[in-house]
């Protein structure tokens, strides 16, 4: 059994709990962070990549809107290297109500989120594929976020500052003593190996897992509502700035351009298992309905990818249980000493990707009010590694980038323009990392052949450089495969059923996959 001693626990390895360990890092105090899969690979790593501009919100949720419309500027600024400050738009769609927009606007000036409307032309100047028979268009501030870099730039972040990050490591118990946390229990899923971390606090920022958390420690319940949302995302962008209904939040109603392809989102509903997300044929042909209001001929553009995920929502007394469309996307911290007589620990639920850093900023305030330290924040004022220069990526900074080194390396996914020197130094950095893992850093296999080239390539390129063994490239390859099948049989029509079928002839035809060696186990999702 390893045996190690911190400060601080922060369990949850999604983009708040990225933030909060960096935080907590930041402010001096010794800290692991405990994550049972892969950074971002829950519901950080599941979303529409809309880092919001707060105009989502300006009339259903206006607190909520003025976290988002600040904490904006501050990514921006601080992590510009994994945000495209794209601009967006609130359109008033034929059969939508114009008098929302005049709402909208109301909304937007008291809360604080920069917009305003242009003429109509305009709009469609700049997205000439939007619906010509939109009736209003306002211009606000939205941008597209890559996810998982912005998790991994705060994890770093937090290393730099003496945090230990370990991922695949399943929490499987919570000490305590006299009514205080003393001790986490975690398995290491890669080794077998078993992990006692004595602490004085745990930060439970676990999403929408985090009431089984609590209830490792004893807590009471903890009202987190899963909200299952699905999202598809579209073989290249449609527009370049993300396009939003000028309605009250409902389902499909917007879309992101992210990296390279578009993403249309999502639908909202209440799920009592975070871990079993459907992705259902009738929400799908929902999505691709709401593509058509916004883009006429959406449907006839092809669908690469489906997924879900599960926002963490805080129970909202004013609405439904049942009702996670309408639940506030606000923050909350729970505070177990006041409710369960636990001290020693807190849970955070709510919120959203755009206002994680000030998610950590709320829970580690608190938890130096409980241990009577004053501590500041330095969060806001930091850039991250990567972005001291400040400046936003674009989308076509791979292509910059391959037209400087393309006479020295070797492209592997043209579709996302990685190449050999990228993939290798992944694998260098993460050598117990899945393909998957790697994917959410590099890109691989995300373009229209969905890994269909590219991961044979990466899988051969691993195993000529000893990276990996035989046995370990054959799992490695058929859990890649295997995953991105789960977003793919839900939107077989088109183009994409003639992609897949060439991608079958390739995989059964030429390498037969389904019956090469089997490893004695392979790492689950």
């Amino acid at each position: 059994m390893r045996r190690l001693a911190v400060d601080v626990v922060v369990i949850g390895g999604g983009s708040t709990g990225a933030g909060v360990v960096r935080d907590v890092a930041m402010r001096g105090y010794t800290t692991v962070l405990l994550e049972r899969a892969d950074l971002g690979q829950g519901t950080t790593g599941r979303f529409h990549g809309l880092l919001h501009s707060g105009g989502r919100y300006v009339v259903s949720d206006p607190l909520s809107a003025t976290e988002c419309a600040q904490e904006n500027a501050i990514l921006t600024r601080i992590q510009a290297s994994a945000i495209e400050a794209t601009g967006g738009y609130f359109v008033t769609c034929p059969g939508d109500d114009p008098a929302f927009a005049d709402k909208f606007l109301e909304g937007a000036l008291a809360t604080g989120v920069p917009a305003r409307e242009v003429p109509v032309a305009e709009a469609l100047r700049n997205e000439p594929r939007l619906n010509p028979g939109i009736l209003r268009a306002i211009e606000v501030q939205d941008g597209t976020v890559d996810g998982w870099q912005l998790v991994w730039g705060a994890a770093n972040s937090a290393k730099a500052y003496g945090a230990e990050i370990l991922t695949y490591h399943r929490v499987t118990k919570i000490d305590t003593a006299d009514g205080h946390v003393t001790a986490v229990h975690a398995t290491d899923l890669k080794s077998g190996e078993d992990v006692l971390i004595e602490t004085g606090f745990v930060l439970n920022c676990a999403g929408p897992w985090a009431g089984q958390i609590a209830a490792m420690a004893g807590a009471h319940p903890v009202d987190v509502i899963p909200g299952r949302g699905i999202m598809i995302a579209m073989n290249h962008r449609l527009v370049n700035r993300v396009v939003n209904r000028c309605i009250y939040p409902a389902d499909g109603d917007i879309l992101v351009p992210v990296h390279t392809v578009s993403i249309i989102g999502t639908t909202d509903v209440k799920v009592d298992d975070p871990d079993d997300l459907a992705i259902e044929h009738d929400e799908v042909q929902q999505m691709l309905d709401a593509g058509e209001v916004l883009i006429p001929g959406f449907r006839s553009s092809r669908a690469l990818h489906a997924w879900a995920g599960a926002r963490p929502l805080i129970k909202d007394n004013r609405v439904a249980s049942s009702d996670t469309r309408h639940m506030s996307r606000g923050m909350a911290v729970i505070d177990h000493t006041t409710r369960d007589g636990l001290d020693g620990m807190l849970t955070i639920g709510g919120g959203k990707l755009t206002t994680y850093r000030l998610m950590a900023e709320h829970i580690v305030d608190a938890m130096c009010d409980k241990l009577g330290e004053k501590r500041a924040c330095r969060t806001a004022d930091e850039a991250l590694p990567g972005s001291e220069s400040a400046r936003n990526y674009v989308v076509t900074h791979r292509l910059h980038d391959r037209e400087e080194d393309r006479f020295e390396d070797q492209i592997i996914c043209e579709c996302e323009l990685m190449s050999r020197k990228m993939f290798t130094a992944a694998l260098e950095s993460q050598p117990k990392g899945t393909f998957d893992d790697l994917r959410r850093q590099l890109r691989l296999g995300m373009g229209p052949c969905q890994g269909g080239f590219c991961s044979m390539r990466a899988t051969g390129i691993a195993l000529e450089t000893d990276h990996i063994d035989i046995e370990r490239a054959t799992g490695l390859l058929r859990l890649f495969l295997k995953n991105r099948w789960i977003g793919l049989w839900p939107i077989l029509y088109g183009d994409q059923v003639r992609q897949t079928a060439l991608d079958n002839w390739i995989f059964q035809g030429t390498l037969d996959v389904e019956h090469l060696p089997q490893p004695e186990s392979e790492v689950a999702l």
